[in-house]
């Protein structure tokens, strides 16, 4: 009997277009069945090879091309909060927003040096808190109660109003304890003060109970030398605060009558003297004071008193020191030290302080303590810049002052001068605000009380150079006003840290005016620094050197 399956025959195979449900013996039968198995295990090919190609390269470019996409968003930051907003808004700078790695960084002060960019600004925004307080480590005390100090000195720091202490705190009062020899550096207005006097005076208090009632006149225990009288003052007050309860006597030697001072001696008691370093040196040397029991030396504000203004004379004075060093021992603990204690606080440090340091104390024994915010912008100081020329400059200025005056604002104005610094308070008071000029060309009478009459809020304004951006504590400062912008990246640092203060209750703002090619330089590298979030560059307080590289390279042929 014939079976109804057709049976086709193609190139030597045998298949059929109906079902094999029909029972089919023969060779044509398992043919059919290895050809089967075979178009089940090859690929079938739907398109040609060529469009398969064409279409995989247009999947993979629009891959691609999403993730440039995301990644560019991603760049873009976010365009709500703006880290840098400009009068030019396409040179906003926005937070989260990144640079790629090979491109040029956009600035909005690129075109400052043509005097068409006159009335341009920006204004780099606050985008954090007082990093004085942001926590750096696991295991950082919290409290004061756990940083070793008595409960004399605890008492005397909760009645000046610190609850907890800032990061510098608490990571130097530990060291300064131990007796080490220690370089403390942070950013400005984060507490330094307290993180070298608070241990220095306990020090004190346990080495003068071995003098009982005997303690012997004009002979400290402990040197705190600074460049300024105005400083000087500052820490005089706040030690004798602290040692209120521990009976230690602080003693200010200042500039000024100097030369009365040495024809009529006064025989006193002090455990801590507070010193400008020239009244101080003078007194030393006609005897007034026995230096033989000093067991402890800070030079506060370091970076100035090594600036090469100050640095023969101090480090001349400290040389006289036995300064402690490291000592190898065969005992477990390394290393051991013998001497005067030597302590150096600043919120800069210069690059040639080994250089500086060599003569007086080995380096390798100096604890280095530093927070990872120093020589970094401010994130909750607003600075603003603008592009002004030397016309409008008074007219300016006037408006910013009497709008402080209007909210009661106090504000502080720098110039680079003291000529500049005596027009700027003149021109002020004419124009019916109170303020206060203060420069280091002031005879010692006439300088006495100007500070005091700013922070007591006599006066709503202060006119002053850079001797007031080291070290005072400007808690009342609510406004810095750069009337001439600072030639050096170290006193930009200073000046801007005399707002936003630990302990200030008026967080603060920067208004910078920019008029001269080497000021738009200088403004030009903070804006990078603060776009690409880094470290602000070529922070050195050593001024002379600077000036002196400066016209060294100036000379040097170009090969």
């Amino acid at each position: 009997m014939v079976s109804r399956l057709q049976v086709f025959r193609f190139s030597g195979v045998c298949f059929t277009p109906f079902s094999t449900s029909v029972r089919l013996s023969g060779p044509c039968y398992q043919n059919q069945l290895r050809c089967v198995a075979t178009q089940r295990q090859q690929s079938v090919i739907q398109i040609p090879q060529q469009m398969a190609e064409k279409m995989r390269r247009a999947k993979l470019k629009e891959k691609k091309n999403e993730r440039e996409t995301f990644l560019q968003k991603s760049r873009g930051g976010n365009k709500s909060i703006p880290i840098i907003k400009c009068k030019r808004e396409q040179f906003n700078y926005y937070l989260g927003q990144s640079y790629n790695k090979f491109e040029e960084v956009p600035l909005a002060s690129k075109g400052w040096r043509h005097r068409k960019s006159a009335g341009d600004h920006f204004t780099i925004h606050g985008y954090g808190r007082n990093p004085a307080f942001a926590k750096l480590q696991e295991g950082l005390q919290e409290d004061f109660d756990s940083l070793g100090l008595s409960r004399e000195l605890l008492t005397g720091i909760w009645n000046l109003g610190y609850k907890t202490p800032t990061n510098i705190q608490s990571l130097a009062i530990p060291h300064v304890l131990e007796g080490k020899n220690t370089l403390i550096a942070a950013e400005t207005g984060n507490g330094k003060t307290l993180a070298f006097l608070a241990p220095m005076l306990q020090q004190i208090a346990q080495h003068k109970k071995a003098f009982r009632d005997n303690y012997p006149v004009n002979s400290p225990l402990g040197l705190v030398i600074v460049p300024g009288r105005e400083l000087a003052e500052q820490i005089q007050t706040v030690a004798s605060s602290l040692a209120e309860g521990l009976g230690i006597n602080v003693e200010l030697v200042k500039g000024g009558r100097t030369k009365k001072k040495m024809l009529n001696p006064t025989l006193t008691k002090p455990h801590l003297l507070v010193a400008t370093v020239g009244a101080l040196s003078k007194l030393t040397t006609i005897g007034q004071y026995d230096m033989s029991l000093v067991r402890h030396i800070t030079l506060d504000e370091a970076d100035s008193l090594l600036d090469d203004s100050f640095n023969d004379s101090v480090t001349r004075y400290v040389s006289r020191f036995p300064i402690q060093s490291c000592i190898d021992t065969k005992e477990p603990e390394p290393l051991a030290m013998s001497g005067v204690q030597l302590t150096l606080v600043s919120a800069t440090t210069p690059r040639s302080l080994k250089t500086i340091l060599d003569p007086i104390v080995d380096m390798d024994s100096v604890v280095r303590i530093s927070t990872p915010y120093l020589h970094h912008i401010m994130p909750h100081i607003p600075q603003k810049f603008i592009r002004i020329n030397h016309l409008t400059k008074a007219e300016k200025l006037l408006e910013l002052a009497k709008n402080d005056a209007k909210k009661g604002v106090p504000f502080i104005v720098f110039s680079n001068s003291s000529k500049t610094s005596d027009w700027v308070s003149l021109y002020l008071n004419e124009n019916d605000i109170p303020c206060v000029n203060l420069n280091g060309n002031m005879a010692a009478a006439v300088r006495d009380g100007r500070f005091e009459a700013f922070q007591s809020g006599q006066a709503l304004g202060l006119s002053c150079t850079d001797l007031t951006s080291r070290g005072l504590d400007t808690v009342r400062a609510g406004h810095i006003i750069n009337f001439e912008f600072p030639k050096y990246m170290a006193d930009y640092i200073h000046r801007c840290g005399r707002t936003g203060r630990v302990g200030s209750h008026i967080t603060g703002h920067v208004t910078n005016f920019v008029h001269r090619p080497q000021e738009v330089e200088l403004v030009q590298k903070i804006e990078y620094a603060a776009r690409k979030r880094e470290d602000l560059p070529n922070v050195n307080a050593n001024i002379k050197r600077i000036i002196l590289s400066k016209a060294v390279s100036e000379e040097m042929p170009i090969v």
